[in-house]
């Protein structure tokens, strides 16, 4: 048996515009030139692109998602074809902690999983259940983005307004990316 058929997780993680959604897109692009039965998931509430079943990436690169953005992560393993070799979950931070067994379930199911998610929230935080993914990972990338502030590399996602609530929809105009430095999160 390959490697390939062994399943694995690989998690690419990074702040806003650091290109997570295009890697993601590029791994499954190379998956269906090899042949290689694919399927694309992305979370419902995730709609700031609009409400077609596609990934779409900052620079307006997209593909094709399944005609269902899924609500709770257990219905993927519901939707999944048996040729299926190949799982691409786009904005995973959006989904609840039950994508953690999920995503194990594929994987033991020989399974390649790619997950694109921000890894920490507009405060800095670790984002929901992607650490506990990334200690899973088999391979883990962290893209990082261009700080607005001095152009060095961006770890952070700063956001431009307030408000308390941890998931505001949006991208230009709401959110830059930051280095270190520049980066400021809100006070409690």
């Amino acid at each position: 048996m390959s490697n390939f058929n062994q399943g694995r997780l690989e998690c690419v993680v990074g702040c806003m515009y650091a290109g997570k959604s295009e890697e993601l897109m590029r791994r499954l692009r190379r998956a269906k030139i090899a042949k290689q039965p694919m399927q694309l998931f992305k979370p419902a509430g995730e709609q700031w692109w609009g409400s077609e079943p596609k990934v779409v990436s900052h620079h307006r690169t997209e593909m094709q998602a399944l005609p269902v953005p899924i609500d709770n992560p257990k219905a993927i393993l519901d939707m999944i074809k048996s040729d299926t070799l190949v799982v691409g979950i786009d904005e995973a931070h959006f989904f609840s902690s039950s994508i953690i067994s999920v995503c194990e379930e594929l994987v033991s199911n020989h399974i390649r999983v790619i997950l694109a998610a921000l890894d920490t929230d507009y405060r800095g935080t670790p984002w929901g259940s992607i650490p506990m993914l990334l200690t899973l990972a088999d391979k883990v990338d962290k893209l990082t983005a261009v700080c607005t502030i001095c152009g060095s590399a961006a770890t952070r996602t700063h956001r431009l307004f307030d408000s308390t609530k941890q998931v505001e929809i949006g991208a230009d105009g709401k959110y830059e990316a930051r280095c270190r430095l520049h980066f400021y999160p809100p006070t409690p």
